[in-house]
Parts: C-alpha cells; sequence; structure tokens
C-alpha cells in the first residue's frame, strides 16, 4: 500500500500538510508493528512535491491567465516549489511499490524523488510568457498578491530529525520512520475523529499539533479557518 503525500507534510503551516503528516505516521506505525509477518500488508509512503500538469497546478493557472491576457499572479517574488513531472510521480509510486514489497528494510520508510533546486515561481511565470513569444512586465504583467492564510513560502523535502538513505535507484532516497506506537497513535486519532465529526476546529487543531509537534498554523488565533 503507498500512501501519496506531500512535501507540505514536513514542517506543516496548513491542515493538509499536517493531516498528510498524520497519514504518513499511521502509514509508518502500521509498517512497523508487522513488518516481518509472513503475508501482512507492506505499507510505504512517496512524498510528492508540486506535479506539472496536474488539476491545480501553476502551470495550468498561468495558461489561463496568459489566454486572457494577464496577469500571471504569483503570491511573492520569493516564493519558490519543488516540481516534478507526471511521469516521474507515476515512477515514483511505482518504484516504491515494487522496492516496499522485495526488501523488508523500507517497510514504513517515505519515498522522496530528487528533484534538484527549487523553481521561483516568478520565474516560472516569466518564462511562460516568453515562450507565448511575449514581454514579461510589458505585454504580460506579474502581479503579486500576498501569502495566502496556510502558503509556506518554501517547500521541504525532508524534515531535520528524518534519517535519510539513497536507494538502488538513481535519484530516489527515503527517509526512515518517525512515528509513535500504534495503539497510542489509533486512539488519538480517534479522539480527533470524534471533534471533527463534531466541528470542533480548535480542538481538532490541538489534536493535530499533538500528533505533528512541528505543525505550526498560519492564520487569525492560530485557527487557519481558510484551510480548516
Amino acid at each position: 500500500m503507498v500512501l501519496i503525500s506531500t512535501d507540505k507534510a514536513v514542517n506543516p503551516t496548513n491542515v493538509m500538510g499536517a493531516s498528510k503528516r498524520c497519514a504518513e505516521s499511521y502509514v509508518q506505525a502500521l509498517a512497523l508493528s508487522q513488518a516481518r509477518l509472513p503475508g501482512a500488508t507492506r505499507f510505504v509512503a512517496a512524498r510528492f512535491g508540486n506535479v506539472l500538469g496536474s488539476t491545480g497546478s501553476v502551470v495550468p493557472l498561468f495558461e489561463r491567465q496568459l489566454k486572457a491576457g494577464g496577469p500571471l499572479t504569483v503570491t511573492r517574488p520569493d516564493i519558490e516549489r519543488f516540481f516534478m513531472t507526471i511521469r516521474e510521480a507515476v515512477q515514483l509510486v511505482l518504484q516504491a511499490s515494487a522496492l516496499g514489497t522485495q526488501e523488508i528494510a523500507v517497510q514504513g520508510r517515505v519515498f522522496v524523488l530528487d528533484m534538484g533546486q527549487p523553481v521561483k515561481i516568478v520565474d516560472l511565470a516569466r518564462q511562460m510568457i516568453r515562450l507565448a513569444g511575449l514581454r514579461p512586465e510589458f505585454d504580460v504583467a506579474i502581479e503579486f498578491t500576498g501569502l495566502r492564510p496556510g502558503e509556506k513560502l518554501y517547500d521541504e523535502l525532508f524534515h531535520y530529525g528524518e534519517q535519510i538513505e539513497a536507494t538502488s535507484i538513481p535519484r530516489v532516497n527515503v527517509a526512515f520512520p518517525r512515528t509513535a506506537g500504534l495503539c497510542e497513535l489509533t486512539e488519538t486519532l480517534h479522539r480527533l475523529q470524534v471533534v471533527c465529526e463534531a466541528g470542533n476546529a480548535a480542538k481538532a487543531v490541538a489534536i493535530v499539533r499533538s500528533l505533528v509537534p512541528e505543525y505550526k498554523p498560519s492564520g487569525k488565533a492560530g485557527v487557519p479557518a481558510a484551510v480548516l
């Protein structure tokens, strides 16, 4: 079983990233609890960067804005992201599946593709304008809109507490499990389910923060309502 995670799970600033980190922890706890049981389900995770051309990707947004004559909207001049292609994303899942079933040692680990250096979104916007045969800031404007609640200025692929190791596949690395015991985690996730069903956002965030201590919500009063 391959969990599709995200680099937003590393030092998260919004509920999506924090919930992905909770999912990583749960998958890792499951994996460690039954790693050597014969016939047991094998659990790993694949941590994605931003997938170019996927739903919600910035590239389709820029294409629509270009067709409308602009402006292209970027939150800040210094914001940057890691990018991977759809092909790379699919390959990462398949590689995690293959290694996860073949090698007991990788049970519960998080697979991460080496995506090189992060890309500044404003540079991507300028390049797309040039590829359309136009001049950035002359023919098509670029407008800076400011960071949205819960949005990070830059992404990270690994937490500082994660031990990282290369795999036999070039550019594919793994992070060792970093999780609580399965019983403790299951009990806490049950409490989280109860408060979520009750619609208590503040208690939900508090429980998530107990599961993910590095989670630092950004938003009014510490509860990012825009992403709850």
